[in-house]
């Protein structure tokens, strides 16, 4: 008995229990008082952190479009932009198209407009250049492809509809929404407003030729010109068949088809700025009866 309690005791002098032993004394005494410095570390840090993002300035959006809401060229370029997903800011500019500040940038005064870093003079208009340019620059083959016989009939519906459709249409509907028209037209003289009325006529009588060729030729049996989806000529001619809603022109049954079919397509991106045409259209025509 004697020699267990004595091998049990420390003898004096010597040394207290081994490092190993004290050691996780140590941590178990330390892990309290550490934990709450952590936290007050990651707070700090979090804290930063939101000051940072809040202090970060909002992204710009990499292309500009000055526009017109109750224009159909201005609508082609609304309608595209928004099916193609391109990240942009507009600036509606009623009333400011021949200001200095926008005369400097676009001499010609025009809308549509974009602006963008990758072109050589900043900006762009024509509503056909600018879908041309950016399918370019984004790769949308869906919107306007790259085989050049299929790009060629797109580039061909495009450029008929602005040389020969559109002036008939502008002719047309202009005197009704209240624009005015092209210097050199009969509409834009001091011609007596029979002769006035006569080309407006003359011009909606026109129509239905260009249309008819839309319909037999670029379309030839298929949904839309570009095919089984909407091309940038599908956009542009949609578009610009929205103001004969204007004169109450009457559509045949494959172009309220084909614009219903675009729509439907296309979704939201149409119908937005679709919607600000057929609203000016609406304010036009109540302005008319009262």
């Amino acid at each position: 008995m004697a020699k267990a309690v004595a091998k049990s005791t420390r003898k004096p002098g010597a040394k207290p229990a081994s490092k190993a032993a004290a050691k996780p004394a140590a941590k178990a005494a330390a892990k309290p008082a550490a934990k709450p410095a952590a936290k007050t570390a990651s707070k700090a840090a979090a804290g930063k952190t939101v000051a940072k993002a809040k202090a970060k300035p909002a992204r710009k959006p990499a292309l500009t479009i000055s526009m017109l809401k109750p224009s159909v060229n201005n609508m082609t370029v609304r309608v595209f932009t928004r099916a193609a997903g391109l990240d942009h800011a507009e600036t509606d500019v009623w009333g400011h198209t021949r200001s200095p500040e926008y005369m400097a940038r676009n001499p010609a005064h025009l809308t549509p407009m974009i602006e963008d870093k990758g072109l050589p003079r900043g900006v762009l208009w024509e509503s056909c250049a600018i879908m041309q340019y950016l399918s370019n620059k984004h790769g949308l083959e869906k919107f306007y492809p790259k085989a050049p016989a299929k790009r060629a009939m797109i580039d061909s519906a495009m450029f008929y509809l602005i040389g020969t459709l559109y002036p008939y249409v502008a002719r047309a509907t202009y005197p009704a929404l209240g624009f005015p028209q092209y210097a050199g037209e009969v509409g834009h003289s001091d011609a007596h407003p029979d002769r006035k009325s006569e080309a407006q006529k003359a011009a909606v009588a026109a129509i239905a030729e260009p249309l008819e060729v839309f319909h037999s030729f670029f379309r030839d049996g298929k949904p839309f010109i570009g095919g089984k989806n909407p091309s940038i000529a599908d956009i542009r001619l949609a578009a610009t068949l929205e103001f004969l809603g204007v004169i109450d022109y009457a559509l045949p049954k494959w172009a309220k088809e084909y614009m219903a079919a675009i729509e439907k397509k296309l979704g939201k991106a149409y119908a937005g700025p679709a919607g600000d045409v057929r609203g000016y259209i609406a304010h036009v025509r109540s302005q008319a009866r009262a």
